[in-house]
């Protein structure tokens, strides 16, 4: 593949990234959570490619981004719940998880088989400008190599996917830094999948109870024991790092080599997670180790943390 584009935020450049788009290529974009890697979801070559550019395991479904509620009635079943979900957080850093609709046009490598698609309207401009130019359902894992740190620039996705991919529109640094919210709308109630860019605080106020999955089986992105990882080994809740590590601090840490936000604020934080995990990558080395201090586990507090704990798995 020839060399990766950097695509303008413009006209221009959304006319030439909705081009690849069509043609059956992949395009990186900008969203408020992360860079989504971008390929036509009814084009089974296209998701394809995408599984190929990430080396992403095809058991693991893909979110699929459109632009706005009719489209989504298209290709899924808007229950009462997703209706009332979406009326109070589309477009933002939420997921539903939906039952499909029967001759939807997906290919099924979206769904990795399954009777349900996960959906979301992004609210970033760009993202929904190109959705606009391109006029159709767009499948948007995270820009990166599977497993790996989530991008948050395109610098971020130039040095993981480069050569892998078509173009990638520079879109600036992503403001929400987490992936979205994952729910389950299917039923009555919203079952939690992934804790993420929407506080789940935010879906309770609304007077409703989450729900945990009642299997271990993999049902939407971002469910994989170990994601998110850097090369060096990760420990967690660390007050005093030892010789060698690199300490990530949260809150006043003097000593830390970088600090997800030295007010102890927890939206700063989450915009700053992915940059830190970079970061710490870079200074750490292949074989170096990086220690996280203690976020609280409230609020946004709980997708950093779940990110985190992904990051410090066993691989």
């Amino acid at each position: 593949m020839p060399e990766t584009r950097l695509l303008a935020p413009d006209a221009a450049g959304l006319r030439d990234a909705a081009a690849i788009l069509h043609a059956g290529g992949l395009v990186a974009l900008p969203t408020e959570t992360v860079y989504g890697l971008a390929g036509d979801a009814t084009n089974d070559h296209a998701v394809a490619a995408i599984f190929a550019a990430k080396g992403r395991p095809r058991f693991n479904p893909l979110i699929v981004h459109l632009a706005d509620l009719a489209q989504v009635d298209r290709f899924a079943a808007l229950t009462p719940l997703a209706q009332r979900l979406a009326a109070a957080f589309w477009p933002g850093p939420m997921t539903l998880v939906l039952p499909l609709r029967e001759g939807s046009g997906l290919s099924p490598l979206v769904t990795a088989g399954l009777n349900t698609v996960a959906v979301r309207l992004p609210a970033h401009p760009v993202a929904r400008a190109l959705l606009a130019e391109f006029g159709g359902p767009l499948a948007a894992p995270s820009a990166n190599p599977s497993g790996r740190i989530s991008p948050v620039t395109a610098a971020h996705v130039l040095a993981g996917l480069g050569g892998r991919i078509a173009a990638v529109i520079d879109g600036g640094a992503c403001a929400v830094g987490l992936e979205s919210t994952i729910l389950d709308a299917t039923g009555a109630a919203p079952v939690l999948l992934r804790a993420g860019g929407l506080a789940t605080e935010a879906v309770e106020a609304l007077g409703l109870t989450l729900g945990s999955p009642r299997t271990d089986k993999i049902t939407a992105p971002g469910q994989l024991a170990s994601h998110y990882a850097p090369r060096g080994r990760v420990r967690l809740d660390v007050t005093a790092p030892e010789a060698g590590e690199i300490w990530v601090g949260f809150g006043p840490c003097p000593v830390a080599a970088l600090s997800l936000s030295q007010t102890g604020d927890l939206t700063e934080a989450a915009a700053r997670l992915f940059h830190a995990l970079h970061e710490a990558d870079t200074l750490a080395g292949p074989e170096g180790r990086i220690a996280f201090a203690p976020v609280p586990d409230t609020g946004l507090g709980r997708a950093i943390n779940d990110r985190l704990r992904r990051a410090a798995a066993p691989r």
